[in-house]
């Protein structure tokens, strides 16, 4: 018996979705395709249903990373870059107590391992992370510094050991952000 087309994308997704948080907490090397699918509840035999290789995966998972990620954050804040900005830098964040992590700043070290079709994926979603502050702020350059402080800022408090520098970090990003913004509206 065959199954429907609507089982099989939903074997997809649930594979996609295993992948993304499992490679963002994770990166590439240290993510098995049998953990991905251990963690979907699906066999492994299912993944080739849908994947040529891990790579592939892994291209896609970072694009449902992204969505995913973007719909949590702003599922926590009222929508507004400030709002967003906030709720991205944040300590919980930081420390991976958020549903969806962000794969721009968790996988920025791992994508210079990969191959162009990785780093494609990659830079399309910053580009697409860009173009969603560019929205509100409607000044590409300050977008992009806004993007910049954002992502650059939760890798590097991430990366630390430093606590309390950590913190420091986030906020001064924080700061950075609103004083982009208010320069913008001035």
């Amino acid at each position: 018996m065959a199954w429907h087309k609507h089982h099989k994308k939903q074997s997809k997704d649930k594979i996609l979705t295993s992948a993304a948080d499992l490679f963002t907490r994770y990166g590439f090397e240290k993510v098995s395709i049998n953990q991905v699918m251990e963690n979907a509840k699906l066999t492994r035999g299912a993944f080739y249903a849908h994947f040529a290789s891990k790579s592939e995966l892994y291209a896609q998972a970072i694009t449902k990373a992204g969505i995913l990620a973007s719909n949590d954050h702003l599922s926590h804040c009222d929508g507004s870059l400030m709002g967003i900005t906030k709720r991205y830098l944040s300590d919980e964040h930081r420390n991976e107590t958020v549903k969806h992590l962000c794969p721009l700043a968790f996988l920025v070290t791992d994508i210079n391992q990969q191959n162009k079709t990785v780093k494609d994926t990659y830079t399309n979603i910053f580009k697409g992370f860009v173009d969603n502050a560019n929205q509100q702020i409607k000044c590409d350059q300050k977008a992009l510094q806004v993007a910049t402080l954002m992502i650059g800022g939760l890798a590097l408090s991430k990366a630390i050991n430093d606590p309390v520098l950590s913190d420091e970090l986030l906020i001064a990003c924080q700061e950075g952000i609103a004083n982009l913004i208010n320069a913008n509206i001035s």
